[in-house]
């Protein structure tokens, strides 16, 4: 794919799904000089009106946007077309979202900043790597805190308020510790 020229017939189809206008200025830029045909979106309802009219064969979704999650449209991608590659990219990186984007049909979950050969070579994935090291350090406790929040955040279909109730912390206190970003390992 990334040597190959296409005529604008053949290229394949690639969907850019993110609400950063510059990321996806330079990205969609990028992939179509590697051979892709790239459509922009920049928030899932937006990405959904454009797949109902034809399924991409290769998308990247950021997780966390105005409105409706990533995860929402890698559902949706999947029911249109179970072939459609999907790599799903996220500032936000937590364990409960990568295991639920896998689950629901994503190829690859990358943290950001992921470039297009990063990109390119998560769709061409097709399994796990036995060889991805194992971390010898438990994960910090404010790790496990955005982990844990993660988690029912995500077994509360993104609901703040029932996860609030769940965790019992104020909602305020929980919509502050979700602006701030994951604490780094």
């Amino acid at each position: 794919m990334t040597n190959e020229t296409h005529s604008q017939d053949d290229q394949p189809s690639l969907l850019l799904v993110d609400d950063d206008e510059t990321f996806c200025r330079v990205l969609k830029k990028a992939l179509t000089r590697r051979g892709f045909e790239v459509s922009v979106a920049h928030d899932v309802d937006a990405a959904l009106i454009m797949v109902e009219k034809n399924a991409p064969e290769f998308a990247v979704v950021d997780l966390k946007m105005p409105g409706s999650s990533g995860l929402v449209l890698v559902k949706r991608l999947k029911e249109l077309d179970e072939e459609t590659r999907i790599v799903m990219l996220t500032g936000f990186a937590s364990i409960a979202t990568a295991v639920e984007a896998i689950k629901l049909g994503a190829t690859h979950y990358l943290a950001k900043p992921a470039d297009a050969d990063q990109i390119i070579a998560a769709f061409e994935r097709e399994g796990g790597d036995e060889e991805t090291p194992v971390t010898p350090q438990p994960l910090s406790v404010d790790r496990l805190e955005w982990e844990h929040i993660q988690r029912v955040l995500a077994e509360h279909q993104g609901n703040i308020s029932a996860t609030a109730r769940a965790l019992k912390m104020h909602r305020r206190t929980l919509q502050r510790k979700l602006s701030k970003h994951p604490v780094r390992e």
